[in-house]
């Protein structure tokens, strides 16, 4: 199934100052599009606002020819990472990932397993989420992200604390899964990682966004 959004003349203005300034954008499925801006630039509030976490003051974001906010709440079939969130500390990463898939019910256990499998994480691990290092917290935001499958897939700094074999290990899912016709937006500092895996990169600059150009 091919999934698109399209933004149109979209605006965001938090405290005075435009965190999403005026941004048009067409972005389809089968395609990684890449991010990148400094640290405050706009690319995580203009992720919130794709995402339906931020509602936009002016513009309008079509998804699937849904309009946002008008006639859905949210992307549906969508995974993000955006920031870090929140599991429960006293529980272990697998039943985390239990709880987080009672809710909807599309993620078996099969797929909760692959998906920890894919993070490089160990689906037998007994360890408690508070014990968790950066890097396995990380992993796991990334597991929850896509156990379910999704069409569109959202993950701003995703290798933030990843070791170079995690890496490794979530760039190769992410070129397989974009074969199987899912849109994914990805933000990073990491300009070599950016460039590895994105087929557009976009700079993002005090909320403005500009193309940067295909990769080959």
């Amino acid at each position: 199934m091919s999934f698109s959004i399209t933004l149109e003349n979209v605006t965001k203005t938090l405290n005075s100052n435009k965190v999403v300034n005026n941004v048009s954008l067409q972005l389809g499925s089968g395609k990684i599009y890449g991010f990148r801006g400094s640290n405050g630039s706009g690319k995580s509030m203009l992720f919130r606002v794709i995402s339906g976490l931020l509602v936009p003051d002016k513009g309008v974001i079509n998804v699937n020819g849904d309009i946002l906010h008008k006639d859905i709440s949210f992307p549906e079939s969508m995974g993000i990472v955006i920031e870090n969130p929140d599991f429960i500390p006293h529980l272990t990463g697998k039943q985390n990932l239990k709880v987080l898939a009672s809710i909807k019910k599309k993620a078996a256990d099969a797929d909760i397993n692959h998906a920890l499998e894919v993070v490089g994480l160990d689906k037998n691990d007994s360890r408690k989420y508070k014990k968790f290092s950066l890097g396995m917290k990380q992993r796991l935001a990334i597991g929850q992200a896509i156990m379910e499958n999704p069409d569109l897939l959202i993950l701003d700094e995703p290798t933030n604390a990843l070791d170079e074999a995690t890496i490794e290990r979530i760039k190769t899912f992410l070129n397989e899964y974009k074969k199987r016709n899912k849109l994914i937006l990805i933000s990073s500092h990491d300009r070599y990682f950016l460039e590895l895996i994105s087929d557009e990169i976009y700079e993002v600059k005090e909320g403005r966004v500009t193309i940067s150009g295909n990769i080959d």
